[in-house]
């Protein structure tokens, strides 16, 4: 009887031990994407993107309405770190267009830092923002790589969903001697959404 104690006891314990490590390395699924699409057109080919609502709501509104407005038109990326990110520029000063009142409006708008537990892994899309975890406004980048030291420091919002050839298109891309940053010419924008009915859900 008492053997028979000893074993259960350590069948317990073996099973609690199982679920502590269970819990320590697992990782958060991916969150669903919402109904909304969006199309950066590039000269190097589209990048089609999804978003993730139920983890930054108002950081995904924001974008998609800047979207809408065509705040992103002719506006491009501006550094590309090979296997790190691609950086879309803020669009205020990013474009080569003028902008409406409007579009200014929209684009001058900061959104507050939604932080969550999504990973930072290639083809994920996260806001750009200075030391004010709430300053991020339009710019973003998408990641060409695993980049754990930015996870829960910067609101993760979307990800690529067909596009990765483009990507490693863009990371070939020559840059000046800084090593990261592009030409404007060579990275231009378009835009177009896919989900007309996103903001009236």
């Amino acid at each position: 009887m008492v053997k028979e104690m000893e074993r259960a006891k350590t069948m317990i314990k073996i099973f609690v031990f199982s679920l502590l490590i269970t819990h320590t390395f697992s990782f958060p699924e991916e969150p669903e994407f919402g109904s909304a699409r969006v199309v950066f057109q590039t000269n190097y080919g589209d990048v089609e993107f999804g978003f993730f609502p139920s983890v930054a709501p108002k950081t995904v509104e924001h974008i998609f309405k800047l979207v809408r407005l065509g705040c992103y038109n002719t506006n491009h990326f501006f550094r590309v770190d090979k296997g790190f990110v691609a950086q879309v520029a803020d669009v205020v000063g990013g474009r080569t267009a003028p902008m409406n009142a409007e579009q200014r409006m929209e684009a001058e708008k900061t959104v507050i830092g939604e932080f969550s537990k999504v990973k930072h892994v290639r083809g994920i899309l996260s806001m750009g923002r200075y030391d004010d975890p709430d300053s991020a406004s339009s710019s973003f980048s998408i990641l060409l790589g695993d980049a754990p030291h930015l996870d829960e420091k910067y609101a993760i919002f979307g990800k690529v969903i067909e596009g990765d050839e483009t990507l490693r298109k863009l990371e070939e891309l020559p840059t000046r001697k800084e090593g990261i940053f592009v030409m404007k010419k060579d990275c231009r924008l378009q835009c177009s959404d896919l989900a007309m009915s996103f903001l009236h859900r």
